[in-house]
């Protein structure tokens, strides 16, 4: 009871103030005004910004997905005991996940220009490292 009277009050502000960019139908829950939009592109910005600058002070082969998980690679191959007994295939996820979740920050799957997952940098190297990991293991 108290959302329709709710609608039908922001209905009517909308009808006071001429404003005519509201769709029927539409949830003006959703709509942002000049400022909040403003505000949000500002923060949006910060993030990415400061998002950037995590891995700044990190030496390349730590911080790069594909380097990471050829070193892992190379051990399997040389020391497959030693890398068996360390459960990596465990520990991946948990030790790539700062790295993905930094390179989705500014990923929208809404956008229309949106890049799929399966395209990304770290998608592909991942998909190697385990086709690389069932060769080995065949």
């Amino acid at each position: 009871e108290f959302i329709p009277k709710y609608r039908t009050c922001r209905r009517q502000e909308r009808e006071q103030s001429g404003e005519a960019d509201h769709h029927e139908g539409m949830s003006s829950d959703d709509e942002l005004t000049p400022t909040e939009a403003g505000e949000f592109q500002k923060s949006r910005d910060n993030v990415l910004e400061d998002s950037r600058k995590v891995f700044e002070d990190v030496h390349a082969d730590f911080c790069d997905i594909r380097k990471i998980l050829l070193k892992f690679q190379e051990w399997k191959e040389k020391f497959p005991d030693s890398y068996c007994d360390a459960y990596i295939s465990f520990c991946l996820p948990k030790l790539l996940n700062p790295l993905i979740r930094t390179q989705l920050i500014s990923w929208n799957p809404l956008e229309q220009n949106l890049t799929e997952l399966e395209e990304m940098p770290w998608f592909r190297a991942i998909e190697e490292f385990s086709d690389a990991e069932n060769v080995s293991e065949s």
